[in-house]
Order: structure tokens, then C-alpha cells, then sequence
């Protein structure tokens, strides 16, 4: 993810509290904010094993959902 990306992302987010932009407690924000999209990133990036054997199965009821 681009450095404009994670701005625009991290913009989008802090929109509604309205925050004066200059002050250093939207700075601090804005860079952990940044920090953690960069951590989030590089963790989502690696491959994760699940194992499907211990998870509970899931029934659909076709009738109430329709057949598609």
C-alpha cells in the first residue's frame, strides 16, 4: 500500500472528529495510525494455514435462501 494510499485511508477516517490539522495530537494520530496499516500490511501479506478439520460446520437452509 502506497504512502498516498494509507494518507487518504487514514483522511477518510479521522473526517468525522473534525480535527485541527496542524495540532501535534492529529500528528501523533496520523503516524500511529500509519504504523499500524504498515503492520497490518506486512501481516496480511504472509500465507496463514487454517485448519478446516476443527472448525464447526455450517448448515444452509436452501429452502428459506432459495436454490441459486
Amino acid at each position: 500500500m502506497e504512502t498516498s494510499n494509507r494518507d487518504s485511508i487514514i483522511a477518510y477516517c479521522l473526517a468525522p472528529l473534525n480535527l485541527n490539522p496542524n495540532s501535534e495530537a492529529t500528528c501523533e494520530t496520523m503516524r500511529r495510525l500509519d504504523h499500524a496499516l504498515k503492520t497490518f500490511q506486512s501481516q496480511a501479506a504472509r500465507p496463514v494455514s487454517v485448519d478446516f478439520s476443527k472448525m464447526p460446520s455450517l448448515v444452509i437452509n436452501e429452502a428459506a435462501h432459495g436454490y441459486e
